[in-house]
């Protein structure tokens, strides 16, 4: 079933929403400083391409001063605009019934969108 959610989903709109992601963490890795943003950008895209069958994890270093920090400096610059877009697709969905499975992806991605520094989406064990 998640195969088919994840066609699915790349055919309406999953596709093209990880491609802007990982377009603008690509430029936003021509700069020095934005080189750890530009990468969790590039996750985050990566991510958008198949949600189906995954699950948010946290890493060894989640509750490190420093991803404390840079999830703050993600917040501020970048995340509250994604979460934003997360949060109004999945909201739209929701209200039908076929699009249910596709909000839940969307504020399953939000929460990844916030706070992407310490966090990955990975396959469900048995998936």
């Amino acid at each position: 079933m998640s195969l088919l959610g994840n066609i699915i989903w790349l055919v309406f709109g999953g596709f093209m929403s990880g491609l802007g992601y990982i377009i603008g963490g690509i430029s936003t890795c021509l700069t020095i400083i934005g080189i750890p943003f530009g990468i969790e950008a590039i996750k985050l895209g990566v991510a958008t391409f198949a949600p189906f069958g995954k699950q948010i994890v946290k890493n060894s270093n989640a509750d490190t001063p420093l991803a404390l920090i840079l999830n703050i400096v993600w917040v501020i610059l970048f995340g509250w605009g994604i979460a934003l877009s997360h949060l109004f697709w999945g909201a739209l969905l929701a209200i039908t019934i076929v699009g249910i499975p596709f909000a839940k992806q969307h504020f399953k991605l939000l929460t990844l969108a916030l706070f992407p520094f310490g966090r990955d989406l990975v396959s469900r064990s048995g998936d």
